[in-house]
């Protein structure tokens, strides 16, 4: 037996080609950027790989290759522990019809032996493995995607009707830090929409019955809360720290006012609104789209825009509208997709209808343009319950 693997290996050597491991490096210096696939088990996959290589285990490679590789002119470079099962994948690839295939000879011992730079990946444990399962099948995710998300840190604004599907879907996916600003307190007509409290936490403030919802569907998730009224005084330091800001703010004061420091911050925001049975969600993005005072450089009169507690709105909508939003925040973070900067989606419950609008930048926007007057030391003299209008430029200036 031993002397037909051994035949059955040299075959299958002739067969494909096969480069060394300087070869595979001076390939990843020149920019060119191949697919490197380790073939090799978990366990040694712990132990540290090759830099934007993918893992595909052997036993798995037939089964999952096509997805992550769809284009089969791609140059494929296949390493495992020492040149053996690479060998047989490259001939396995070849067979699949792949048309670049290569076998990096010596391995990943022989890539550690030159010296060469390699990644030592997150260590998961049992249940993360399990929880995130789905997760690492997806290669716009995978492990890279799932330990990035874990180290995202993203900022609710409010724990309502927007804040709670988005907070529940951004923990269960692992995003490892969750903060939540709200002020207010559970109120029992809250429930018919805010689904992250329940009756037995009337009365108690929003921002504890979340972080106790959130943290029992995913304990490896970290939740600040805020427990504040947003000021002018106080947004810089409250957004500072965060990745993505999703807004579901319920008044103009803190729609402007989020939007303000997060253009001053650079900070991306996903943004939601509801109202009866319609619903929207957009991203502001600074520098790459308008902001939100491009599209609504001044508040309607309260008139035109009653509140949901004036109005009333369907209690299941926002919860479309806040996993939209869960949604645009987690393709940002992982930056994938194409998030909806510069357009607008509209939704309508009563004819189940999605349309998107196209939005620009305001050349001559109060708070992104060049000629803006806003600046990280002036927001805070800004009084934005009196008035949400920034102060235009002066001839002088």
């Amino acid at each position: 037996m031993v002397k037909l693997y051994d035949r059955l290996f040299q075959d299958i050597k002739r067969s494909i080609r096969e480069v060394d491991v300087n070869a595979l490096y001076q390939e990843l210096r020149s920019g060119r950027r191949p697919v490197i696939v380790d073939v090799r088990e978990r366990e040694e996959w712990e132990q540290g790989y090759v830099p934007g290589a993918l893992f595909i285990p052997r036993g798995y490679l037939e089964m999952q290759i096509e997805d992550k590789v769809p284009d089969k002119d791609t140059p494929v470079y296949v390493y495992c522990a020492g040149g053996v099962r690479s060998a047989f994948a490259a001939k396995t690839l070849e067979e699949m019809g792949y048309r670049n295939v290569y076998s990096v000879a010596g391995g990943f011992s022989a890539w550690k032996h030159a010296g060469y730079p390699f990644v030592t990946p997150r260590q998961w444990t049992r249940e993360q493995l399990q929880r995130y399962s789905r997760h690492f099948l997806i290669p716009e995710v995978g492990e890279e995607g799932q330990a990035k998300l874990l180290d995202s840190r993203v900022l609710l604004i409010g724990a309502g009707g927007l804040g709670s599907p988005a907070g529940l879907y951004l923990a269960a996916a692992g995003v490892g830090t969750i903060g939540i600003v709200d002020a207010d307190v559970v109120d029992l007509s809250n429930l018919q929409r805010q689904v992250l409290h329940t009756t037995d936490r009337v009365g108690r403030p929003k921002t504890e019955s979340a972080r106790e919802a959130l943290t029992a569907l995913n304990p490896d998730v970290k939740v600040i809360t805020h427990d504040v009224w947003l000021t002018s005084q106080s947004i810089m330091d409250v957004l500072a720290d965060y990745d993505v800001i999703v807004n579901g703010a319920d008044n103009f004061p803190t729609r402007y006012l989020v939007n303000d420091a997060a253009v001053l911050l650079g900070k991306p925001v996903v943004d939601g609104s509801i109202f009866r049975f319609d619903g929207q969600v957009t991203v502001y993005k600074p520098g790459e789209g308008p902001c939100y005072r491009c599209l609504y450089p001044e508040p309607p009169p309260a008139e035109l825009a009653p509140s949901c507690d004036q109005a009333g709105v369907l209690g299941v909508l926002p919860g479309v509208i806040g996993m939209l939003q869960a949604v645009e925040a987690i393709k940002l973070l992982l930056s994938i997709g194409e998030p909806l900067v510069g357009r607008v989606l509209l939704y309508d419950a009563l004819t189940a209808t999605f349309r998107e609008l196209h939005v620009q930048r305001d050349p001559e926007c109060a708070a992104c343009s060049p000629s803006s007057t806003l600046t990280p030391e002036n927001i805070g003299e800004i009084d934005y319950q009196q008035s949400c209008l920034l102060p235009t430029r002066s001839v002088a200036d």
